[in-house]
Formats: structure tokens, sequence, C-alpha cells
């Protein structure tokens, strides 16, 4: 046994030195000066690897905002992206093994994970952020000095910052996620002038999408409110029932834990009697989102999710603004008009490693995105490809090449900030003339979502210790929820089991679970 764990050991230090090899041979052999303002950064060319996400537009490599602004800047990357899907394995296999990359982009929270951050901080593999901040990167320090709480949202507990957030000020950055949206066109059928706000109102309009044929093709084939895997609906129908989240939220600096208060029982009851009167569609807890586009495109569907109502009905967005956005709604149980409102920030989404020879000319690079000037030009390229400068100095942006569908699929191809958190603040494009579907959106959001959408909890870090208490009781407590939403909703399981369910729960120590995050709460409101 002694031979064997000798020569186990001697393999691993052998690996780790070839690993460490590999590594440094991508990295400079020493720092070089960085320029603190304009271009290039440094006057040195520098080579850097940089992990993130690829959605699978184009190799990184090839896209010209890139290819750009390496030659602004005189850094130059060795792009790691491996699929989505597979981000988070690779992420951890690079941390586990010792070679990862100098720069983490675009990780996000569900990758690089608050506990992530502290756990690999605390070891030195993360590299504090907030003295180079101050020192490089006066975009993002000047970000921080007027947003007080966005600087103590991504501060960890041990004082440090390990990650940029992306941070979200265009008019709709309060979506919680897509909003729920009316066919416009079953309204009209109905004559149907004023929109529910009540769950008594939204019930007898459902029971009328049912009964009464709004499509119109003499067939009783609609689908009065659907969903997929039971889980982007629940937002805002928690909110009837003064729900903001479904788990942890707060109430008057008070932590709870949704799920076993009685307005969800009250919320699990509705939703019950939609699904046993089939006005929720059956196949909510199992089917995909394109199978909800197919029914949403054969005009069958009432009450819909999506980011823009025509990505699931299809059509222009000329039609679509006749589909109005969903109203919060009050119930018997909660008479304030509450839905859950995004913190407008993402954290995790640029880290500088204990690997990278240059965090100095790592900070500055990313820092230019954090401006006006450099936002815009991640979000939409140097000019000549999506856009040119028009008259009086407004953006026209020009024909789509052939071979893409529409401008997003091409944006894709020449910018990384495509369908990823990318480190940068995210606005309207100045000079850009708004289209019409554009100011429905905004009128719509400001009417529907801004006045009545609250953060249910703010962005929190927990100790190494919180973290371990969290992480115990989690994934069986999350498992076990879900599961029993399904079966109260569907009615397999009776909701005369309710005190059954809350007492399964409770000896899931769920007392500990809400303390943790009363503490972190208290923390964060104190700081």
């Amino acid at each position: 046994m002694k031979k064997l764990l000798f020569l186990l050991f001697t393999a691993v230090l052998v690996l780790a030195a070839c690993s460490s090899k590999d590594v440094s041979e991508e990295k400079p052999t020493a720092d070089v000066e960085v320029n603190k303002e304009g271009f290039p950064i440094v006057d040195e060319e520098i080579k850097l690897t940089l992990m993130a996400p690829g959605a699978g537009m184009a190799e990184w490599k090839d896209m010209p905002t890139l290819q750009d602004y390496a030659e602004k800047t005189n850094i130059n990357f060795k792009y790691i992206t491996p699929p989505m899907s597979d981000f988070q394995t690779k992420l951890n296999l690079a941390f586990a093994s010792g070679d990862i990359p100098d720069i983490i982009y675009a990780a996000g929270t569900s990758n690089l994970t608050a506990g992530m951050e502290v756990d690999y901080g605390k070891q030195g593999e993360l590299v504090p952020l907030e003295d180079l901040i101050a020192e490089y990167a006066p975009n993002i320090q000047k970000i921080l000095d007027e947003n007080p709480e966005i600087k103590k949202s991504i501060t960890t507990v041990d004082g440090h910052i390990y990650s940029l957030p992306a941070i979200n000020i265009h008019p709709t950055s309060g979506w919680y996620l897509g909003p729920m949206w009316y066919n416009g066109k079953w309204l009209d059928a109905l004559g149907v002038e004023e929109l529910p706000k009540t769950t008594d109102e939204l019930y007898d309009l459902l029971v009328r999408f049912k009964t009464e044929d709004p499509n119109g093709n003499g067939k009783a084939d609609e689908i009065p409110l659907v969903d997929v895997k039971e889980s982007y609906i629940r937002p805002w129908m928690l909110g009837a029932f003064g729900l903001k989240e479904w788990g942890i939220d707060e109430v008057d600096g008070k932590v709870r834990y949704t799920p076993i208060t009685d307005n969800y029982k009250e919320y699990l009851t509705f939703m019950n009697k939609l699904y046993e009167e089939e006005l929720l569609d059956p196949e909510s807890f199992s089917q995909s989102g394109e199978q909800v586009a197919a029914k949403g495109q054969a005009n069958r569907l009432g009450l819909f999710q999506s980011y823009f109502s025509y990505f699931t009905t299809g059509g222009t967005e000329e039609e679509a603004m006749n589909n109005p956005m969903y109203y919060p709604l009050t119930s018997s149980v909660s008479d304030k008009t509450v839905i859950p409102r995004s913190p407008g920030i993402q954290r995790g989404t640029f880290s500088i490693t204990s690997n990278n020879k240059n965090p100095e000319a790592s900070i500055r690079w990313v820092d230019y995105f954090y401006s006006k000037e450099g936002r815009e030009y991640l979000n939409d390229g140097p000019e000549g490809y999506l856009w040119e400068e028009g008259e009086k100095g407004k953006r026209k942006y020009l024909e789509v090449p052939e071979g893409f569908d529409n401008r997003e699929d091409y944006r894709g191809t020449l910018t990384p900030a495509y369908a990823i958190a990318a480190p940068t603040v995210t606005d309207r494009i100045e000079g850009v003339e708004l289209t019409e579907f554009d100011k429905f959106i905004e009128a719509e959001t400001k009417a529907k979502i801004d006045p009545y959408a609250e953060v249910p909890i703010p962005l929190l870090y927990l100790t190494s210790e919180e973290q371990a208490t969290v992480n115990t009781i989690e994934v069986d407590l999350k498992s076990y929820v879900e599961q029993m939403e399904a079966k109260f909703i569907t009615g397999v399981e009776p909701l005369s089991n309710w005190d059954k369910y809350v007492k399964t729960i409770e000896d899931m120590n769920i007392e500990q679970y809400v303390q943790v995050y009363q503490d972190a709460y208290d923390r964060w409101k104190d700081s």
C-alpha cells in the first residue's frame, strides 16, 4: 500500500508540473508597463488566456470586435470557450488541476457561484480587485462610488471584490425574467377591454379562453395558460399571493422560506384549480420551449411567458404590439400588488486568477466596457459591420448579410456580448431611433412592472461555514419542494397533506437554513 501511495503521489506531482508548464508557456515571463489612459493599454504586446462560455455563433478569435480591440490594446488572448452546457464542468476541472486561465469571463453566478468566489478568493486563486480598480479602472470605480448598493453586493465577507458584475440599466432592467403576455387576438375576439387584476378575474378570463373558441377554428383546442416545466410563470403567479420568490425572500428586514407559508398554500390551491379544470396546460411540467412555441404559432395559447411575445407566437413586431403584457394580480390573501424585480446586476462576470502575471493590464482591458463608448462598442461591435454613423451622428444599422435569419444572429458572430452575462453596462444605444415596438415594450414595462416590482432579497455572500450549511440542506430541500409542488398542483398529493409537507421541511433544518440568510442579510444591510 505504501508503494502504491508513493507511486500515485509521484504521478500527481508529475502531472501538476506538466500542467504548470503548459500554463506558463501561454504567459509572458514578466510584467509590462501599463498605460493608465488611452490606447494601447501596453506598448509591448502581451498574451493572456481567457475562459468563457461559448454561444456557438462563431469562434471568439474570429470576432471582429475582439480582433479590433486586440489591435487597440496590444493585448491578445488565447480563448477557451467550451459550450455553455460544458462550461461549469470545464471551469471546475481547471480549478481542480491548477491549470486555470488568466481571466474567467462571463461565467455568471450559475458557474462561478458566490461560494466559489469566497472559497477560491480565500485560497488565493482569485485575485482581489478593489485596489486594481482604484488605480487602473476609473469607469468601474465611478460606478461603485455612485452606487454603494452595487459595491456591497459584489464585496465578499472578507471585504474583497473577486468578480465584476454585469450591470443592467436598460428601461427593461426590472424584468425578473421574460414577462407573461396575453394573446391580443383572443382578447379582441372576446371583447375584453380591461385586463384581469385579481386571481378571480384571471380565472374568469381563462374559462372564457377555454369555452368560447377565441381562435375561431370551431375546435376546443385552446390552451388558456401554459408553462415550460412549471418554472417560468411561477414568479409572476406567486406575486398575486404576496410572494416575491420561490425560496428565500425578505419582507421588512425579515427573511422567510416562502414554500412553507400559508400564502404559498393558497398559490398551490389556485394552480391546482386551474389544472383540474384544464385551464393550465397539463404538459406544463414536462414540455420544452420549442413545444410551447409550436402551440403559440398555431394560435392555441391565451396567456404565456416569453421574452417578447412573438418569440412564442411568431409573426412580426407590429403584430406583437397587439399582445398586452400581463398585469400583476392581487388575491384574497394579498391585496398588495407585487412581483419580483431583478436586482439589475449579475455577479461572476470577470475574475482575474493567480496565474495572471498582468492583472493591471487585465483590469484596464475590461474597464473600457463600463464606459458609455465601451459598452456600445462591445454590444454592436466596431463600425462597418452591424452599423455605420448616419446623419447628425445617429447610428444607422446596415442590412444583415445573407445566411443570417436576423440581426441578432449576425451580431452573435461579431461580439462575445451575446447570450451571456458580459462584464459591461447594458443600456440603450445612443443615437438609435426607437421603433414603435421599442416604445410599446417600454410603455408596458413602465405601467405594469416598474410600479410593483421588488427585489426578493439583495445579492448576498455567505461565509464558508454558512455556505457549507446551505450546501448540506439545499439540494434535498429544493428537490423535495419541486416534486411536491408538481404533486400538489396536479392533485397526485392532496392539499390535505399540507401539514405533513411542512413538517418534513422543518425536519430538513429549514430554521437553520433561513437563519443563515437572515445573518447574511443583516450583514449586507449594516455594511
